[in-house]
């Protein structure tokens, strides 16, 4: 009996050995494979992009800036038009309304009160679309930029590429990360490329 209890508690101990030894080897495993994890995932490839110069020069956007421009400043010579001809009409009311009577004075008040608010709202609608037109031009801009990075990332094999703006996040970058006049060529040759290829053709219409 004693002989039988002796070989239960070697066995015992011999078991628990090997369960202590599996579990070493499984946590030694576990721990080289994180450390292998790690390893893989600090070992980025980042690049960076200074974006306020990238957008400045993609040809694009110079393009669509300049349009509004010159719209914006067609759209002040006409409002410039107008309020020129409104105030030589208050003008002329000024020096009229002594000979009007006090209906035609009223009138022509309420006549110039109307045309005054009517250039007050011609004026707003077209801040109004300026504003829209520059609004729809930063979202083009990003989009391309954002497809072309995309890109240009899987193509040079880059995990993240970051935009570099003064004041930003970044606060210092190696100069050989940056990226930028790679990427300005491309997308400039991109978008120069867009403007030569043949459009769709119409799709008929079924009938």
């Amino acid at each position: 009996m004693k002989k039988l209890l002796k070989s239960l508690v070697i066995a015992g101990v011999a078991v628990f050995a090997i369960s202590a030894c599996n579990k070493a080897t499984q946590s030694t495993d576990t721990a080289t494979a994180e450390e292998t994890a790690a390893a893989a995932k600090t070992d980025i490839k980042i690049a960076y992009v200074q974006t306020d110069s990238l957008i400045a020069k993609f040809s694009f956007y110079k393009e669509k800036s300049g349009e509004i421009t010159e719209k914006g400043k067609r759209y002040e010579s006409e409002l410039g038009t107008r309020a020129r001809g409104f105030e030589q009409e208050v003008a002329n009311f000024q020096q009229t309304a002594t000979s009007m009577t006090m209906n035609q004075a009223r009138a022509k008040e309420e006549e110039l009160a109307k045309k005054q608010n009517n250039l007050v709202m011609y004026r707003d609608n077209l801040m109004r679309e300026l504003s829209e037109d520059e609004a729809k031009l930063y979202a083009d801009v990003y989009d391309q930029v954002q497809a072309y990075l995309t890109e240009y990332a899987k193509e040079n094999g880059i995990d993240m590429i970051l935009s570099y703006t003064r004041g930003g996040a970044v606060w210092y970058s190696d100069a050989a990360f940056d990226v930028t006049e790679k990427v300005l060529e491309g997308l400039n040759k991109k978008y120069e490329a867009s403007k030569t290829a043949p459009a769709p053709a119409a799709t008929p219409e079924k009938k």
